[in-house]
Order: C-alpha cells, then structure tokens, then sequence
C-alpha cells in the first residue's frame, strides 16, 4: 500500500543488491540504504528501488555500487517472505549519481567487499590506505611503473592487475556525475568518455557544441551553452559551426553526399533564425573545413563523405585498370564451369560470366528472373577452379543466407566479415574474390569500410538491381557505378517467360519501366480495390488465408503496426502471452506463443540481425531467460532482458526490413507516401517468390508507377569522380 503520495523532494543512499529488470528504454535496481556517513547500512528498516531510463544515469549500475537519489518518493509496504518491509521507490528522479566512496573506512570496506577487487581483502585494502592515504585516487588512476613499483610493497603482482582493473570501472565518475547533472544522457557521456578520456570535462567546456558529434541534438545542447558556466552568445562561431554541422547531417540523413545552399538554409534558419548569422555559420564552417566548396558547381561536399567517395573510386578504378585478365587458366576453368550446367547460357549470361573472369571488379545487375544467379554461381566456379578463395557477402542475414544457398559457398553478413581479421593474402599464390550480393543496398559508408578491410589485390564482384529501393544510409554506389560506365557490367534484361510461371518478373519490369500493366490482376498477382481506411483489414484477411508462408510490406511503422495487431487478433488470439516476473512486478509484452516476430537491433554475438524473422516458440520463464524464438534460419535464440527491447510483431514488415530477402506469398499494403515510389513498388513486387496480393487503389497504383523515383533526384558525386 501507498502510505505517502509524491509530494515533497526526498534523499537516500544505497549499496546497490539486486539489479531485476534492464533495457534500453528502463532499467530497475535496488539495495540497502546507507546511513550518513558510514559504510554500514540500515538493512532490516527499509530498501531502495529507483526505476530510471538508463540515459538518465552516469553509469550502468552493478552489484556493490554506491549510488545517492534524490528526488520524489512512494513508500510502500512490500510483503518478501515472512516479512513485511518498506521500499522507497524513485522514478525518474530529479538527481542520482554513484558514489565512490572518497576516503578511510568506506573505501577500505569497498575494495574489501566489491566483486570488481577479487582477491583484496580488507587487511591488503587497509595496508593500501596506510600505505597511500589521500594519494590513494590519484595513484591508482593511471597505470604507470611509479604506481606499480610503489603498490608492490603492499600487494602481489596479481593483486596489482586486480586494482587497477576494478578501479578503471570507477575512475570516470567523477565526469559521469558532473555530465549528468548537465542532462548529458549516458550514451553520449561514454562515446565521449571512449574519445577523450581524462579530457572529456574539459573538451566541454572548451566547447559544448562537441556533444552534438557524439550524439546529441542541438537544441539540447544549445541549452548546456546558456548556462551560466558556459554563456556562448548567439553569434559565437563554436555555435555557428555546429549549427552548419547539424544542417549537413540533415542532408545526409535524406541520402545525399552533397547539398547545396539553398537546401542548407531551411535548415539553419529553423536552429538559428537570424540571416545574417546563417551567412556566418555558411562562413564558419568554411573556415573550420567541414566542408569543401566546389567552385564550378557551388555544390557543399561534407569533408567526411567526400574522403569517403574519392576513397572508394581510387579502389574501384585500381582494380578497373586490371583487365584482360581471360587467359588460357580462366578459359579451362570456364568451360570445366560451364560443363557441369544442366542448360546452355544464353548470349548475354556468357558475356556476364566472361566479364567477370576478365576483369579485377565488375557487376552483374538485373531484375527479377533475369539469370543473374546462374550467372554468379557459373562465375564463382569458374573462380573456385582457378583457386581462389571467395568470400561471399550481403547486408542482411537472410540476404548472405539465400546467397549461400545460390552459390554453394560459404557466406556471411558484411557486418560480421568487417567483424573479422582483414582479408588478405598470406602468400604471394593465395588469391581472393569478394562477392557483394544485393549491391544496391550498400550505401557509401558501408563500401568505404569494406575497401579499408580487404587487400587491394582481392577482386571485386556486385551483385544486384540498381532499380530497387535505394540504401538507407547516404549514397547510391551501385546505381552510380552502374550509371558511369566506369567498371565492367553485364545488365540482364531478358526475362524468360516459361509455362506454368508466376508472371512475376514481367510484372515487376513493367513497373520499373513506368508502366502499368494492363492487367492489374493477372497469372499469380492480384490486385484489390481497396479504401485507405480498409487497407490494413484487407492485408489482414488476405494473411489468414496462408499464413505459412505469406508477409505483409507496409511503407509506415504506423500501418505496420496496425496490420500486426489485427493480424496477431485473428490468427493468434489465444496464444500465451509472454509474461514474467521482475522485483516482485508482472511485466507483459504484447507477444504470444507461435507469433512472427521480427528483432530491430543487432546483436551480432548470438547471430541476430535488424531485421532478422522468427517465431516466438516458448514463452515460459527460467532463471535469466523468458522464452524462445526460433528464427527463419532454423537457430533457436533465448530471449533474454537485452532481446526483449528488441522484439516486435512480425506479421507485417516495412520494406526496408524486407529488402534482401524473398517470400513464397507477400502482401504489398499499397498507400501513396513520402516514400513509396515507382521503387518501392517494384522491390516490394520482386519480394514475392510466388504470388503477391497489392492492396490498395488503382489510381494510387498508376500515380506511383508514372512517377521518376525519388531515389534519382538522391546527390552523390562518386557518379562524377568516377567518370572522370
């Protein structure tokens, strides 16, 4: 029961015991108060619990800590066993820090008791203390020889790695706490605190604004520079900068490498407003180079993206110069490749094959059912016969998965092949192929880092449809390289219509061509008119009628949701809900036995991706897990507090979830948006392996399939480096 409502402001101290329930949006942990000044508690009166969004804190709590609240408090009466005990419980309080204790007993007692200073006692704490007195923080802050050699005349060697490690955990405090009394959240605190170390306070005060590189926005940090410590007037170039530094990210966010002015300025006047000082901040960022003026077309290139770019083309045209490499070994090894087919190639499919054998990077494009797998899998054997090791890549799990099934070699995620040691030769006679399937999802950044992590004598080949949706991060690397004519490309644009097929791949070339099919409704493609209003029930009875294999592709989390919803009602109505206890509390996730579900982060040691599918196959709770989801893969994942954040219906999917991947049956939500265009449309047709249902209206239809996509009005200047 409530015995004191939230009203006035109140204080406690703890030593953190248990930790019951963290994530990324709350994390709960509770202990024994402390009484004031003293190391011992007042354990059997009451405990404290805070309850916090884990940002708002300077670090993530453990076992043993200190940590000091203040702020509104609920006490109530909590039955634990035979006992009835109070809990002062604060949420979202007003202060809270960790407190390493400064001096004397507490400190011997914390070395004495914490987990962190294994193996130190309180009889070797006391000699540290006696030893090193007020000395004692800044002697072990900083792992020197002096340190060392003065330690060793109290604690062994092994003792020694032990302090230092443990106390590493705590040394930072003091700027953790002095952080979020700024309202810095924790995440942003600790990139900084990785970047600048010991400096971090300092690299603050010096300039607030460098927050916004870290993460945070610049209205808040705008805030931190009014106060009183820091008082940066409005015209200060530091504020002008990082003004300019927020409206260049805004461009990027959109998907471009460059900008223009005009395009800056709606920008700055929002964060800024004044004219004359957004002609200031065009100034200061000049100045400071975060950017570089290109005096023939007046065009903005942000210094990052533009390294980025001429990085990636001097790779690619290194490796463009390293042709005619068809020789009499590539020769056996293509007719040895070629034998081992069921049908003859056709003209274009050879010409791909031999492309890619006589030169160091080319590209293989083309729609749905164009032969672009025969191609690849013919190439790579031929590659395989000629000894080389191939290293097969695609952005999503179920992208390197479908690869791996194509081609018959191992395969793997771009993020875990950047994960692993570089590739690169170990001997003058060892020779490697990078294969990058579903190229056209590679934005510039990823490309960047995949030329930075493999030799420059590995060969390059992409795989993929220009035409589809454009990446989500900034450039458009394959449809520029494409475009430019600079590398070596085979496009396959003969779909070969056999008896008995979906009529798919003709479908979906109409609409890339900007034309709309006579038939809405023909072979396995049915169309519904169908209401706005109506659209989300329609996507919702057309599931039901096969859930197994079908899946739903909205362009909004808002429709996505609203389909999940209806779906999860209707086909999964009586499923157990996955519910568990923590501190004493019933928590529930809207999930139920045998639901889709889908994961939105990547957690990359147990083999989760965003994006990755499954279903939820158990529900029940033991120790630290809560359940099971076995993914589309065949892996079986325990769910855990860290994936529980992470998990949402997956009976419906935006397209970006879905891109790299196939269904047998898709559904394709039809609503006109920002974003749904003549590419989105036709990469969300090429999903489909067997049939697709389109829901929505026929006039929405022909205005998205007659309209340029929006991913061609995208600026990236790799297209002119590459040309030149």
């Amino acid at each position: 029961m409530i015995d004191q409502a939230i009203g006035d402001l109140h204080q406690d101290q703890m030593r953190v015991t248990s930790i019951p329930y963290t994530s990324t949006n709350m994390v709960i942990f509770s202990g024994v108060p402390l009484a004031n000044n003293s190391y011992k508690t007042n354990s059997g009166k009451y405990y404290v619990t805070i309850k916090v969004n884990p940002d708002e804190i300077p670090i993530q709590p453990l076992l043993g800590q200190h940590w000091s609240v203040r702020g509104a408090r609920i006490i109530e009466e909590v039955e634990t066993g035979d006992f009835v005990m109070q809990q002062h419980s604060y949420t979202s309080p007003l202060h809270i820090e960790c407190i390493l204790p400064e001096t004397g007993e507490q400190l011997i007692r914390f070395i004495a008791r914490e987990t962190d200073f294994k193996g130190i006692g309180e009889s070797k704490a006391r000699a540290l203390w006696k030893l090193l007195g007020k000395n004692f923080h800044s002697t072990v802050r900083n792992d020197t020889p002096e340190s060392r050699y003065l330690l060793r005349s109290v604690i062994s060697d092994e003792s020694i790695d032990v302090l230092f490690k443990g106390y590493a955990k705590y040394k930072n405090l003091a700027y953790c706490n002095w952080m979020s009394e700024l309202k810095i959240p924790s995440s942003v605190q600790q990139r900084l605190l990785k970047y600048h170390g010991n400096d971090s306070i300092e690299a603050i005060k010096q300039n607030p604004y460098v927050l916004i590189c870290f993460g945070m926005s610049f209205t808040d940090v705008d805030k931190i520079a009014d106060l009183d410590q820091f008082k940066i007037i409005d015209c200060d170039h530091r504020r002008l900068s990082a003004a300019l530094e927020t409206a260049i990210r805004k461009e990027i966010e959109k998907g471009h490498t460059y900008t223009t002015q005009a395009s800056l300025r709606p920008h700055l006047t929002k964060l800024i407003k004044d004219k004359e000082l957004i002609t200031e901040a065009l100034k200061a960022g000049y100045n400071k180079a975060q950017y570089i003026l290109n005096p023939g077309t007046g065009t903005y290139h942000p210094t990052a993206q533009l390294l980025m770019e001429n990085v990636v083309v001097k790779r690619l045209k290194a490796l463009a110069s390293q042709n005619n490499l068809y020789d009499n070994v590539a020769n056996s090894a293509y007719c040895l490749a070629v034998g081992e087919l069921p049908y003859d190639l056709t003209k274009r499919q050879i010409e791909a094959v031999l492309n890619c054998l006589d030169n160091a990077v080319s590209c293989i494009t083309g729609g749905a059912g164009t032969g672009k797998t025969t191609v690849l899998r013919t190439a790579l054997r031929a590659y395989h016969q000629m000894g080389f090791k191939i290293h097969g890549v695609a952005l999503s799990g179920r992208a390197a998965m479908r690869l791996h099934e194509s081609i018959g070699f191992i395969t793997s995620t771009i993020a875990k092949l950047l994960h692993q040691e570089p590739v690169m030769p170990t001997s003058e006679q060892q020779k490697h192929l990078l294969v990058i399937d579903e190229a056209s999802m590679i934005d510039l950044p990823t490309m960047y880092r995949l030329v930075n992590h493999i030799h420059p004598s590995v060969r390059i080949i992409l795989t993929g449809d220009p035409d589809q949706l454009p990446p989500i991060g900034c450039g458009k690397v394959l449809a520029d390289i494409v475009l430019s004519k600079a590398i070596a490309n085979t496009r396959l644009d003969i779909v070969k219509r056999q008896e008995g097929s979906t009529g798919i791949p003709e479908y979906a070339k109409l609409i890339n061509q900007g034309i709309v099919p006579e038939e809405l409704s023909t072979g396995a493609i049915y169309f519904h008119e169908t209401p706005k209003s109506e659209i989300a029930h329609v996507c919702c009875d057309l599931y039901q009628q096969s859930p197994e294999i079908s899946r739903v592709m909205a362009p909004t989390k808002a429709l996505v949701a609203e389909i999940n919803q209806l779906t999860q009602k209707v086909v999964n109505s009586d499923g157990n809900r996955l519910e568990f206890d923590m501190h004493g509390e019933r928590f529930y996730q809207n999930l139920k036995l045998n639901d889709a579900i889908l994961f939105t982060q990547n957690h990359y040691d147990i083999g989760i991706q965003n994006g990755s599918l499954g279903t939820l196959t158990k529900v029940e709770s033991s120790d630290d897990t809560y359940g099971e989801v076995t993914l589309d893969t065949g892996n079986k994942i325990e769910v855990t507090q860290t994936l529980l954040d992470c998990m949402e219906l997956g009976y419906a999917i935006t397209l970006h979830k879905a891109q790299g991947s196939q269904f047998p049956r898709v559904i394709i939500a039809l609503q006109k948006g920002k974003i749904v265009d003549r590419a989105w449309l036709y990469t969300a047709i090429t999903r489909a392996e067997i049939e697709i249902h389109i829901v929505g209206s026929s006039e929405d239809l022909k205005l998205i399939t007659e309209s340029q996509s929006i991913s061609h009005k995208r600026n990236s200047y790799l297209f002119e480096i590459l040309k030149q």
